[in-house]
């Protein structure tokens, strides 16, 4: 990579402008379930380790971790998603509030709100168990609504996509955030990026975007197809995250890339989240997206430094 670096970032807006900030987050919304033990013996049963659970822990998931990490850094978050009427649901509510998160739950009886149950042995991740299922067309069809009523004041709207079907209708509430002037930033899934025509930045990571543009031979041959994606779709932008490679960002005055920040990674969980979530919150603060982005990537080198879904602080991000 042969980037056009940043020489010196933007200073953070100060506090008092982040804590007047108002950012909505509308998506996919999951329960992160973590069950820690101590792994002495193998199965009599199965070549598989038997884990003593000693420990439970919850945290908030998918579009709600990327508002638990906007209420992290000091501004206002509000949460719109469909979820069951379930008990997952009601906890991950009660998680939102001790953060101060205003909470918009769609309830949907013949739902599961998604619930990721990881188990750890070791320090490290044994399996993963995934409960879920699609929410109903009617519901998916009032956020749109209910959109409209939340967002005039927001300075940012966040998609975060999980492709767990909560986002059906993403494409007018894109339409709607441009009428009312509103930055809205996307956090893709899937090989077709249409339904984010007209957003003003999409974050893919290199997979992600290599499924929608298929492989390239080069630099040059990744920032032709970048542009051509962000053109065809009337994008302002892409922000290409590119793990150790650090972080691209094209638009319409060209590309800016930035190298990732050196320190170890300890797991990479909930990352994509984060970046989406400081990107937002500096945008809807007044920056723009190339002085919002050293300090995105900052702070997505930051979390990966910690243990499963985690967030960023403004006093850390300052730091």
């Amino acid at each position: 990579m042969n980037p056009a670096m940043a020489q010196r970032p933007t200073p953070l807006p100060p506090v008092s402008r982040i804590a007047a900030s108002r950012v909505l987050i509308v998506g996919d919304v999951m329960l992160d379930r973590y069950w820690f033990g101590a792994v002495d013996r193998i199965s009599p049963e199965a070549p598989v380790p038997v884990v003593r659970v000693t420990r439970e822990e919850e945290r908030s998931g998918g579009a709600a971790n990327v508002a638990h990490n906007v209420a992290a850094l000091g501004a206002q978050a509000t949460l719109l998603s469909v979820v069951g009427d379930d008990d997952s649901s009601r906890r991950l509510e009660a998680l939102m509030a001790t953060t101060g998160i205003a909470t918009h739950f769609a309830r949907d009886p013949d739902l599961t709100t998604t619930v990721k149950l990881r188990v750890i042995g070791r320090q490290q991740q044994l399996i993963r168990l995934d409960f879920e299922n699609t929410p109903r067309t009617e519901l998916l069809a009032n956020q749109t609504t209910r959109l409209e009523e939340l967002a005039p004041g927001c300075g940012a709207v966040l998609f975060s996509d999980y492709g767990k079907g909560g986002l059906g209708h993403v494409a007018d509430m894109i339409a709607l955030a441009r009428k009312l002037h509103i930055p809205t930033l996307v956090d893709p899934k899937g090989t077709d990026y249409s339904s984010y025509r007209g957003a003003s930045l999409i974050t893919p990571n290199r997979a992600e975007l290599q499924q929608v543009v298929g492989p390239w031979k080069d630099e040059a041959d990744l920032r032709s197809k970048a542009h051509t994606l962000r053109e065809r779709l009337l994008l302002d932008a892409i922000l290409l995250t590119r793990s150790e490679e650090g972080m691209t960002l094209y638009d319409a005055a060209g590309e800016l890339s930035i190298g990732a920040q050196a320190r170890e990674v300890f797991d990479v969980t909930g990352a994509g989240d984060t970046v989406i979530a400081a990107m937002g919150t500096l945008m809807a603060a007044g920056m723009s997206p190339r002085e919002a982005l050293p300090w995105a990537n900052k702070s997505g080198g930051i979390v990966v430094g910690k243990f499963g879904t985690a967030s960023v602080s403004y006093q850390e991000l300052a730091a």
